[in-house]
């Protein structure tokens, strides 16, 4: 698997956690070991413009993903073959902002965001009920039992 990950948001970050966490949740959704994902820090006037540009939304965003091949998980036993997933792109600020008014990390922050933002790049949404629950329920599973193995 190939995960790049690059940080131009100028906040620290340990780039090693946010790339294990990738390696974690495409392992536990059967996607092939070549697939390649990338996810980028940015800053708050980045996101800014990606957000007005992609989803013609004002301000700043917490995260965005961009799809490249439209892989889909695979199932145990039958692996979903590799490509290039996308991009995932996160506001370290947004981030930071959130995780004061749930009361946890902006690292925490950020890693449930980076799994929100690969679950989107397989194709799950959240735009109707059923689909939130499906979604939010995964997302919470695969970040808990990432920070469990650390």
């Amino acid at each position: 698997m190939t995960i790049e990950v690059n940080n131009e948001s100028g906040t620290e970050v340990d780039e090693a956690e946010f790339a294990a966490l990738a390696r974690h949740v495409l392992d536990a959704m059967h996607v092939h070991p070549r697939t390649e994902v990338s996810i980028m820090m940015v800053t708050s006037d980045v996101m800014t413009d990606l957000h007005v540009r992609w989803m013609d939304e004002p301000g700043p965003t917490d995260v965005l993903s961009f799809p490249m091949d439209e892989l889909r998980p695979g199932r145990e036993g039958d692996m979903a073959g590799p490509g290039l997933l996308g991009d995932v792109v996160l506001c370290p600020d947004v981030a930071a902002a959130q995780a004061r008014t749930a009361g946890h990390s902006m690292v925490e922050e950020m890693l449930l965001l980076t799994t929100h933002g690969i679950l989107h790049l397989l194709g799950y949404d959240h735009a109707e009920p059923e689909e939130e629950k499906e979604m939010f329920a995964l997302q919470r599973n695969l970040l808990l039992t990432f920070l469990a193995s650390r």
